[in-house]
Order: C-alpha cells, then sequence, then structure tokens
C-alpha cells in the first residue's frame, strides 16, 4: 500500500507543486484546501477550512475512511498580510493569527492518531521566522515566528511518541503570494495616513527584495528531501535573502536606526 500524507494549502503555488511531487515518488495524497482542488490518480481532494473545527474533524472522517495512518503531514496553508500595527483592523489582526498559527495547530491536533512512529509534521514558516520583525510586513513576521515556535514545541513533545517534526522556512516564492504582496503594498501605501512617504519607500525596497525568487518546485523538491531523511532536522532555510541576514546580524539598536534612517521622513 502506498504510503499516506496530508497536504493542507494543496491548492496554492506550493501546497500544489508539492501535491503531485509527492504523488510522482509513490504517496497517495490527501490535498486540503478551502477550495477543492482537482482529483488525479493518487489525489484525493477534501474542502476545508482550517480554521472551522468542524470542517477539519469531517476531513479526518474523510481521511479516515480511505486510511488509518499517515506517514506525513504537510503544512503550506496561509495567509500574507501587510499594514501597519496601529492602524490594521482588529479582525484581521486575529484572522492572520487564526490561520497562520491556528489552522496549524487545529490539524495537527485533529489528525495526530493517524501519525505512528516515525511519522513526520512539516510545517512552513517563513525566513522571517527567525529574524527581527521589519516594520509593515510585523503582523505576517509575528505569525510566522510564533508558528516556529509553535513548531519547536511541538517537536520537543512528540518526539516522545517517535514522531519528527521539522519547519521549513522559505523566502521569496514564484507564486500567486509575491502578486498579493505587491497588491498587499499598494493598498496599504494608498489607504495609510501615517507613513506616506515611508509606505514608499519600504515599497521599493520589498519590489527589490522580492525579486530573488525560487520556484515552487524547489519548495517541493525539499519537502520530498526532509521525508527521506531518517532523522531530519528541525529547521530548513531556503532562498534566503542577504540583506535580510546582513541587518540581523547587527545588534538591535542599530537596525532600529538604519531602518529609521532608509524609511524616516525627510
Amino acid at each position: 500500500m502506498k504510503p499516506s500524507v496530508l497536504v493542507t494549502g494543496a491548492g496554492g503555488g506550493m501546497g500544489q507543486a508539492a501535491v503531485h511531487a509527492l504523488r510522482d515518488k509513490g504517496y497517495r495524497v490527501f490535498a486540503l484546501d478551502k477550495t477543492l482542488c482537482t482529483a488525479e490518480e493518487n489525489i484525493i481532494p477534501i474542502e476545508a477550512d482550517i480554521t472551522d473545527e468542524t470542517a477539519v474533524r469531517t476531513a479526518f472522517a474523510r481521511v479516515c475512511e480511505q486510511t488509518d495512518e499517515l506517514f506525513a503531514i504537510i503544512h503550506f496553508a496561509g495567509i500574507y498580510m501587510l499594514d501597519s500595527l496601529v492602524e490594521m483592523e482588529s479582525t484581521s489582526f486575529e484572522r492572520i493569527f487564526r490561520i497562520n498559527l491556528g489552522g496549524a495547530y487545529l490539524v495537527n491536533k485533529t489528525f495526530l492518531p493517524l501519525l505512528k512512529n516515525n511519522s513526520r509534521i512539516i510545517i512552513t514558516t517563513s525566513e522571517l521566522a527567525p529574524l527581527d520583525p521589519l516594520p509593515f510586513t510585523g503582523i505576517y513576521a509575528v505569525t510566522k515566528s510564533a508558528l516556529d515556535k509553535y513548531a519547536c514545541s511541538l517537536r520537543m513533545e512528540l518526539q516522545l511518541k517517535g514522531i519528527k517534526v521539522s519547519v521549513l522556512r522559505a523566502g521569496a516564492v514564484s507564486t500567486d503570494m509575491l502578486g498579493v504582496s505587491t497588491d498587499a503594498l499598494d493598498k496599504f501605501c494608498e489607504k495609510t495616513t501615517l507613513y506616506t512617504c515611508n509606505a514608499d519607500r519600504f515599497k521599493r525596497i520589498v519590489d527589490s527584495v522580492e525579486a530573488r525568487s525560487v520556484s515552487p518546485a524547489r519548495i517541493a523538491d525539499k519537502v520530498l528531501r526532509i521525508l527521506q531523511r531518517q532523522n531530519p532536522r528541525f529547521a530548513y532555510s531556503i532562498n534566503r535573502n542577504p540583506l535580510l541576514l546582513l541587518l540581523n546580524m547587527l545588534p538591535q539598536e542599530m537596525q532600529f536606526r538604519i531602518i529609521g534612517m532608509v524609511l524616516k521622513n525627510r
């Protein structure tokens, strides 16, 4: 019998690439997404909102109809958001935490009974997770940092059950998310009343950073490599931005001053 895996965010660029790469390597893939994916050989689409506990339980029941064991849960579901921390709506603040952090928690908790000894959980966080947050992308970085810490704690606990947890800290990837990022920047620059000039400068910086992106296939290949390792590490990074790494090598006070000089109104 083919080993079974569950992929969340299966309809997105990274998720879709991973689903097909896993299928091609002999896995049976349960492709979970809020929008139903296309059924193919050894790809079983499951429609569920990962923030809805009832929907996740229903998805669990559907998987249980076909298998009593998962080799891996691979998380790609998540959203991007860009806003200032003092201007964003409270509903938006709550929503991004509910999806980026709460969704992984709910799926892992619900599907845990299907994970056996040597099963895997891979959670996609961000290259920003171990770094100090930047202005305006702070809310996204904070949720991904929280997700990274959640994964670390989960690894500590589930190692006692023989389940191995890893995070994939991906940098810019050539998916629709880059388009979402650009749109979010444009909307923010239009609506902000506190940071007009600052936001325009920040947009130029972000555009230059995101110009260096990798394909979803690179992410899918990394996932396969992690699954093939007998003892996978906790953290794997891909496409780390050298400017961000250099900035975070500096003391925090110096980072504050540099960001202030670059973005401050003149």
